[in-house]
């Protein structure tokens, strides 16, 4: 017997005008990491979330670099960092051979707690040992406490680099995810809300430093006759072809983000009052794009537990994923610094014992976002049947 067809957690999603800005790269001939498509998304960009400008690369991860380099990131230097996230926000900074010191989240938004931050600030300061930077992630399309870390931020005068790979045309507060601080970045690989293929953006009101990241982001070549490079530079500048793509991506971002909230809705209302079931909340005054619905399973109220779960939906051909492995968790940052949210709680390594993230992408269709809720009831039915069976047992022997 066959299996039904794949539902996957967050696959592109073509809008049907890609097309259009392909063949005009193609009949143009503007194939290399520079020209009008790339030009018009950068400026596009930077005017949907209010900022002076953009500078389109490769990669979320080469605009975090960028960031990092045009704050003059060393050897010797430490910056913090969001310890519930992807690889991509910390790598950058083992790339500039500085130091990672990781932050816990806090249980609201599941991002970078404002309380371990500040313990953490406070300690550096009094070891003379401050960050040179801090790295905010707002993770699965939910914003960070942004008012709150920049307070703390600006008190220490430490510069934020917002990561906001997963939560463009998210708001906080009415000001657009990925603007408050010295620099913001976006990503726009494959399983993002919308996508170039590969790519990213870097954005800021900083115009003489996006200058400078352009000039590193194409090999920082100097202004000669002849190739001549005076410092090192990078290979980071994002093709004129996947502009295109993007361009005809961000047209319908908006429309994009209301299908993914109406996602998350639906799951909300189906599964809220299965019992150990915790969706992932919206913080009062903003608005995230619920780039993937996230949600905590609780072992002993559910009877069932997460690994559960994605073993199930494996073998239906859902793909589900847990979520982020803590950074201070992986062999990679074994020995780097980590500031818990308080001295008994330690919000990001529950999130990532208990924590999943199912179907999202704006293609889904509702007759199989209805396969996948289906799976998760039956099998919280069928675990707790079986974990009454055995309880029964222990009673009787």
């Amino acid at each position: 017997m066959s299996k039904e067809a794949k539902i996957y957690l967050s696959p592109p999603h073509m809008s049907g005008n890609e097309q259009k800005y392909i063949t005009e790269a193609f009949e143009s001939n503007w194939i290399a990491p520079l020209g009008p498509n790339v030009d018009a998304f950068e400026e596009e960009i930077a005017k949907y979330v209010g900022v002076k400008g953009a500078v389109a690369v490769s990669s979320g991860t080469a605009a975090i670099h960028l960031a990092l380099s045009l704050l003059g990131i060393k050897k010797g230097d430490r910056v913090f960092c969001s310890t519930l996230t992807f690889v991509a926000s910390a790598n950058p900074i083992l790339y500039q051979d500085a130091t990672p010191v990781f932050i816990d989240s806090e249980p609201d938004t599941w991002n970078m707690s404002p309380q371990a931050l500040r313990r953490a600030l406070e300690v550096s300061a009094i070891d003379g040992k401050l960050p040179k930077a801090v790295v905010v992630v707002n993770l699965y399309g939910q914003s960070a406490k942004m008012h709150e870390i920049a307070s703390i931020c600006h008190d220490y005068n430490v510069p934020i680099i917002e990561d906001a790979a997963e939560s463009l045309g998210s708001t906080y507060k009415g000001k657009y995810s990925g603007t408050f601080g010295k620099f913001g970045i976006y990503s726009f690989n494959g399983n993002k809300i919308i996508t170039t293929s590969g790519g990213g953006m870097l954005v800021s009101d900083d115009v003489e430093a996006l200058i400078r990241a352009r000039f590193l982001a194409t090999q920082a070549r100097d202004q000669a006759r002849y190739y001549q490079h005076s410092e090192l530079g990078f290979n980071y500048r994002l093709s004129n072809i996947l502009a295109g793509i993007g361009r005809a991506q961000f047209e319908v971002l908006e429309e994009r983000v209301e299908v993914r909230r109406a996602i998350f809705d639906y799951y909300y209302k189906e599964l809220m009052n299965l019992p150990g079931f915790q969706f992932m909340e919206e913080l009062q005054d903003t608005r995230s794009n619920r780039w993937l619905t996230a949600l905590t399973v609780n072992q002993h109220e559910s009877g069932t537990t997460v690994n559960f779960l994605l073993d199930l939906l494996e073998k239906e051909n859902i793909e589900a994923r847990p979520v982020w492995k803590p950074l201070h968790m992986q062999p990679l940052f074994r020995d780097c610094e980590y500031y818990p949210h308080s001295s008994d709680e330690n919000v990001s390594e529950y999130l990532f014992e208990n924590g999943i993230c199912l179907p999202s992408g704006s293609s889904l269709k509702e007759i199989d976002q209805k396969r996948v809720i289906q799976c998760i009831k039956q099998a919280i039915g069928t675990n707790s049947d079986a974990q009454h069976r055995s309880d029964t047992q222990i009673l009787l022997s």
